[in-house]
């Protein structure tokens, strides 16, 4: 098959798809082209998109590619659909942040650090499927443990949880993500001054410094949520 082919067909896969997907179930697809030849269209594809300056952009998010819209055209895609997702507030945002860089980890663990009771932000969490249950610690009482999923991947456009940023970095994307939501999470507050400190993760913890600043753009093709796949 031509290059020019598969990325054609490609890019109809990414569009019909609405979510990240996996190299793996994109190279399914075809019978008689390798992984990696699909791998390089797809490499092929975002550059170019890139340097023409399109008005989408083919990410890696959460384990997959995806089309997205670029970044800086997120208020147009806003106004457009005027229907935007639940703003996550300052209680959500320092679990969630919490779960991600001591993931998996249990609820006395996670109010022991921000000095709260986190019973209904876990289970905002949970509707919202940012984090899940992964088990639970061989401990007395056997607490549950949780852990982020895909979904909050690709919520902070993020590769896999080896792209997670520093902690300063991180407020940055909550901060870029507070401006691009609006209103609070149904039975959460938001509350500016709650400042609990999130704890620098451990040693084992990764947190390299290069990932973006700010959330990835919105998946195309748009629908009523702008953050959200189709």
């Amino acid at each position: 098959m031509e290059e020019e082919r598969l990325k054609s067909i490609l890019a109809s896969l990414l569009f019909a798809a609405g979510e990240p997907v996996s190299l793996a179930r994109l190279a399914a697809v075809f019978d008689d082209i390798p992984r990696a030849t699909v791998q390089k269209a797809l490499a092929a594809m975002a550059a170019q998109y890139s340097a023409e300056n399109r008005g989408i952009v083919i990410d890696e998010v959460a384990g997959g590619y995806q089309m997205r819209t670029p970044k800086d055209h997120a208020s147009y895609v806003r106004k457009l659909l005027a229907a935007r997702p639940p703003r996550l507030s300052r209680p959500l945002m320092e679990t969630v942040a919490i779960i991600a860089y001591r993931q998996p980890i249990t609820r006395p663990e996670i109010e022991q650090l921000r000095g709260v009771d986190t019973g209904g932000v876990l289970e905002t969490l949970l509707e919202h499927r940012l984090v899940k249950i992964a088990g639970r610690k061989d401990a007395p009482g056997r607490p549950m443990l949780y852990e982020t999923t895909d979904e909050f991947l690709e919520l902070f456009g993020l590769k896999d949880l080896e792209s997670l940023p520093d902690l300063s970095e991180f407020r940055e994307i909550e901060r870029a993500v507070e401006q691009a939501t609006t209103g609070p999470v149904e039975g959460i507050e938001t509350h500016p001054e709650d400042s609990a400190a999130i704890a620098q993760p451990s040693s084992h913890d990764a947190a390299p410094s290069d990932a973006a600043s700010e959330p990835a753009g919105t998946p195309v093709p748009p629908s009523d949520d702008d953050k959200t796949s189709h």
